[in-house]
């Protein structure tokens, strides 16, 4: 049987990357993109599927759900890679106002509960699915903490805080599935090159991609309620 996967925010970067890299693997890769012409380029250049999908509009993730259902008959692997950051001049958490923190947290957090929950009846249908959340080291309190490190000095407070709400959403994802065959993982991508950093990033797209790619294949042996990147685990 055809293992089908949902990548959200597939039309570039990151997302992109984790759909070529499934798709390598003879994953049926669909590209879920809120941007329709975006996404149906990126899925033609994939030779994949795409379905519009916008991860803060609940209607619009049950559309999509309904639609892979229809044409895929089920879902074995989620990957909640559609994230934002909001950059400002003056980047002091004083300094933010709280609908920054609104706007970052209703597609990095709440985008992530809606698409999980409409893709979750899917899921459990699979033999062994897989959910992977598109986390950040910058999401580490513990590294956050670190003086003398860039993890100190970049204190981000609505992105980094809202990675480490999605942390915790794993866990929370897992604890509820431990006794199923679906496994939840948080995958760090590192510091890649896309279009969230201005393409600052010292990593490629491809290699963010493959902590994601590892964790939506993990056979059933595999770690649930992890927090990863390629070296390894990470500290909350």
């Amino acid at each position: 049987m055809t293992t089908t996967a949902l990548i959200t925010g597939a039309n570039k970067g990151i997302g992109f990357e984790i759909a070529r890299l499934l798709g390598e693997r003879g994953v049926t890769a669909i590209v879920g993109a809120r941007d329709e012409e975006r996404g149906r380029a990126a899925a033609e250049r994939l030779g994949q599927p795409y379905v519009p999908i916008d991860v803060t509009d609940p209607q619009s993730a049950e559309a999509a759900a309904k639609w892979i259902e229809r044409e895929h008959g089920g879902l074995d692997i989620l990957v909640n890679n559609a994230g934002i950051a909001i950059f400002q001049e003056d980047e002091r958490p004083s300094a933010i106002p709280a609908e920054v923190f609104r706007q970052v947290y209703e597609t990095n957090v709440f985008g992530v509960v809606t698409v999980t929950n409409a893709m979750l009846p899917l899921l459990r249908g699979s033999r062994a699915a897989r959910i992977v959340n598109m986390s950040s080291e910058l999401g580490s309190m513990t590294l956050a903490l670190d003086r003398g490190t860039h993890y100190w000095d970049t204190n981000l407070a609505a992105y980094n805080s809202s990675k480490s709400a999605l942390n915790m959403i794993t866990v929370s994802y897992a604890k509820e599935l431990m006794d199923t065959p679906i496994k939840v993982n948080a995958a760090c991508p590192g510091y890649c090159a896309t279009d969230l950093n201005a393409h600052t990033g010292f990593r490629t797209p491809e290699q963010g991609a493959a902590i994601a790619v590892k964790l939506a294949t993990l056979d059933e042996d595999g770690p649930t309620g992890s927090y990863l990147h390629d070296d390894g685990t990470l500290p909350w």
